[in-house]
């Protein structure tokens, strides 16, 4: 996706290709402009985060060379080539689509602390004390329920529902292994411990809950009537329900141990070429602006509390978000993946 448009005549289609390509970060090279430029590697859908630096240019004249990541990939292989590059920097600015792989860096001393303007507005739960990163336009991870399928029934509440033998059959939920989940998976091994949260899993497994490839693939589960309800992200969710599907959207354990949050999040890149131009973006990735935009575009939740989203989006402060230490979920990810690959039957 995002492919760029070819020149309408035929000449020198290769060249012209070429110099396309390049002018959208995707060869990070040099468009033959003068002026100032900074480099940007996200794993936040382009889509949605191109725009973002689009509206930056504008605003400031400074051109974006941005890296996007596939969806192939999972946000692991921007990630990837920082660390291969981080002895000879060539970007500014990290823009994850979670906490976790901005955190590896960070951990491995190649992020510089930034206190930027911004970070007065956005809550201690979504930034580092020390300035080497900040979270905005945040996912949560909810239920999708199939309202026709319910027949009757009260709809689920709790995460652990996939595991109530009164849905025995019905539930879905994308592998752990993978993306979101494997977060969500750590979360719970961090709030509930190792021995309440293998039984949960356990339970799971037993209740004959359906394990998907995706959480697009419990979204389309869920719509199509193949399964009750489902755990996924807020914006897969806010898809199904824009598209006319019978569809609720439930936060789960507000009346316990709340929702995870996922917020995307922002670093500074240690010895970027373009450490100015870097502060400049990460000041605006964090502005009220942005969570804006990607709460009308993306279904992203709001942080800061100055930002009033389009109806169907809640701002975080408006829900009870789940307790985590993000900073520790990395370790505590790595430690738990190999009980969940043989829970997976890996």
């Amino acid at each position: 996706m995002g492919n760029p448009e070819r020149s309408p005549g035929r000449a020198n289609a290769r060249g012209v290709w070429l110099s396309l390509l390049v002018c959208t970060g995707l060869l990070l090279g040099s468009c033959g402009r003068t002026g100032e430029e900074v480099v940007v590697y996200t794993s936040v859908d382009q889509v949605f985060s191109q725009p973002v630096f689009r509206e930056f240019e504008k605003r400031t004249g400074v051109r974006v060379a941005a890296l996007f990541d596939t969806e192939e990939t999972k946000s692991t292989g921007v990630l990837n080539r920082l660390l291969a590059e981080s002895s000879h920097p060539r970007a500014d600015v990290f823009w994850s689509g979670d906490p976790m792989r901005a955190l590896a860096l960070i951990q491995r001393g190649l992020v510089e602390s930034y206190a930027s303007p911004a970070l007065a507005a956005i809550p201690p739960a979504f930034r580092s004390e020390d300035a080497t990163w900040a979270g905005v336009a945040a996912r949560a991870r909810v239920l999708l329920v199939n309202r026709a399928r319910l027949a009757g029934r009260t709809e689920p509440r709790s995460i652990r529902d996939l595991g109530d033998p009164r849905w025995k059959g019905e539930a879905a939920l994308a592998s752990p292994l993978y993306g979101t989940t494997t977060m969500h998976a750590a979360a719970l091994f961090s709030v509930w411990g190792d021995e309440e949260a293998k039984r949960f899993f356990t339970a799971v497994r037993e209740n004959q809950t359906r394990v998907a490839s995706s959480n697009g693939e419990v979204k389309r589960l869920v719509v199509t009537g193949e399964a009750t309800f489902g755990l996924t992200d807020t914006d897969d969710a806010n898809e199904a329900s824009k598209s006319g599907a019978g569809v609720s959207i439930v936060y789960p354990d507000q009346d316990g141990m709340g929702t995870l949050v996922i917020p995307t999040a922002v670093v500074l890149l240690r010895n970027g070429p373009h450490p100015a131009q870097g502060r400049a973006l990460m000041d605006y990735l964090l502005s009220a602006d942005v969570e804006l935009r990607l709460a009308r575009d993306a279904a992203q939740m709001p942080v800061r509390s100055d930002v009033a989203p389009p109806d169907g989006v809640r701002r975080v402060d408006e829900i009870r978000a789940m307790r985590v230490d993000y900073a520790a979920l990395g370790a505590l990810m790595e430690r738990v993946q190999p009980w969940l690959r043989n829970w997976a039957g890996l």
